[in-house]
């Protein structure tokens, strides 16, 4: 989570809502890495999981992703889980709870859920004091 996190501080550069992902192999090597890039695109699915999930697929050679881990600053929305089961990813790690458009637990669980062909594990709220502040941080500072 500490590289992810370090991943969501480096948005303020382009002012991209501060969210950072990994993707690790099943021997815990980073295959792939993310951050929102959506100002800086100017692109709606350039959220970090999805470029994450994009550097993943280029690196490993196969979108099938199956054996890694992706590891987020929050909780994924419901475009970024479908990707996510897209690509297979067995396992999420997340920080913050996103309660206004999460996709993996708090408005949707689509990672979870047992009508879609495909699934994920979730862990929920890994330094989430810290991730959650990283986000206050940047929407404080909007406001201010």
């Amino acid at each position: 989570m500490g590289r992810a996190l370090d991943e969501a501080r480096a948005c303020r550069v382009s002012l991209d809502v501060p969210v950072g992902a990994i993707v690790l192999d099943a021997a815990g090597e980073v295959v792939g890495v993310g951050r929102n890039e959506r100002e800086l695109r100017q692109d709606p699915t350039a959220h970090a999981e999805v470029l994450a999930l994009r550097a993943a697929a280029e690196h490993t050679g196969d979108w099938h992703l199956t054996g890694t881990t992706l590891v987020v600053t929050l909780e994924p929305c419901p475009m970024c889980a479908g990707a996510i089961l897209a690509a297979r990813v067995p396992r999420v790690v997340f920080g913050a709870w996103d309660e206004k458009a999460g996709g993996a637990g708090s408005v949707y669980d689509i990672l979870r859920d047992r009508r879609l062909p495909h699934r994920s594990e979730v862990y929920a709220g890994v330094r989430e004091a810290e991730c959650r502040t990283v986000l206050d941080d940047f929407f404080a500072e909007r406001r201010g």
